[in-house]
């Protein structure tokens, strides 16, 4: 089996454990390609990183080829019609990274409720009374006060419900499938959900439908001072909108693992936009909330499962095509 491993090349060699499968393994790296070596490998099975774009330019010219998988959840740059047209299983790890995107969805919520940057600046600069007299006279947020909606119940969404349920606060959700009858977590109507919530977590994939669903227009129906997590994509939220509403107080804060476009620029609308005053109320992380040791051991397990099910002439696991 000839393996083209479009991925980073360390991250591989450490977490994977595919030393006596006996497969012909080439590595490109998780860098843009070079198409026409990629065609040249003659490969039968790809391993891509989910910013790396397949397109039909090279679909159609490898013959061979019978799966491509995504090294992460996302499959959106390759191109799924073309792949099923030819055949091929497009597959990704749907899932595998649930529950530490949660946890981080969960550290993003709690840095901006405990105001974490704000405070940890107060301390390095000496002014840590400072600080402690203003939260005895504001006092800070309890999660258990709050009301959380979670808009989407695929493998994170339910990974926020386990992590969330242990801080008491009121847990809401809404997906398109309707009402799910989870117990202790109230089902909503979309616009119901932005205008009840103190908290909306977004949990989707892009989509034709999703791509910029959180804009102008959707934010007027949040309860004014909501905060949003995003930890799926950035592609959700129009930048220069989100950067408004935190300007106006319409959004009382923001989090997030990813923007877009990706990777992330200085001068990302979003945050050249942002008052001093409402970076304050703003946490980033560059997005790493599925990239832990115990999701990548899981990744090549399922990759490697994958492949090792399509030369034995079996159906893999999570096809994104409808092959």
């Amino acid at each position: 089996m000839k393996v083209a491993l479009l991925i980073n090349r360390g991250n591989f060699e450490k977490y994977s454990n595919w030393k006596n499968y006996g497969w012909e393994i080439t590595h490109y790296g998780n860098a843009a390609p070079d198409i026409d070596k990629v065609i040249a490998s003659g490969a039968e099975a790809m391993v891509v990183d989910p910013m790396i774009k397949i397109g039909a330019e090279i679909i159609t010219k490898m013959p061979d080829l019978k799966i491509i998988v995504s090294h992460g959840v996302a499959y959106n740059l390759t191109d799924i019609e073309a792949a099923k047209n030819a055949g091929i299983y497009v597959c990704n790890n749907a899932g595998v990274n649930a529950h530490p995107v949660a946890e981080q969805t969960l550290l993003l919520i709690l840095a901006i409720l405990k105001k974490f940057r704000y405070h940890e600046d107060k301390v390095y600069a000496g002014k840590q009374i400072e600080a402690k007299m203003a939260c005895f006279e504001s006092g800070l947020t309890e999660l258990s006060e709050l009301k959380v909606g979670i808009v989407g119940y695929g493998a994170i969404g339910k990974a926020l419900i386990s992590v969330l349920r242990p801080f008491g606060c009121g847990l809401y959700y809404y997906t398109r499938s309707g009402d799910h009858g989870i117990e202790g977590v109230k089902y909503m109507p979309l616009e119901e959900l932005y205008a009840t919530c103190d908290i909306i977590l977004l949990c989707l994939p892009v989509t034709h439908e999703t791509s910029g669903m959180i804009n102008k227009e959707t934010l007027k129906k949040f309860k004014r001072g909501a905060m949003l997590i995003n930890t799926a994509r950035g592609d959700l939220i129009n930048n220069e909108d989100v950067a408004a509403a935190l300007n106006s107080g319409q959004l009382g804060g923001f989090g997030a693992d990813t923007l877009a476009p990706s990777p992330v620029q200085a001068d990302n609308p979003l945050l050249i936009n942002l008052t001093e005053e409402s970076r304050r109320r703003v946490a980033l992380s560059p997005h790493i909330g599925g990239i832990t040791a115990g999701c990548f051991t899981r990744v090549y397990d399922r990759i490697g499962n994958n492949i090792k099910a399509v030369e034995n002439g079996r159906r893999p696991d999570c096809i994104v095509n409808s092959l």
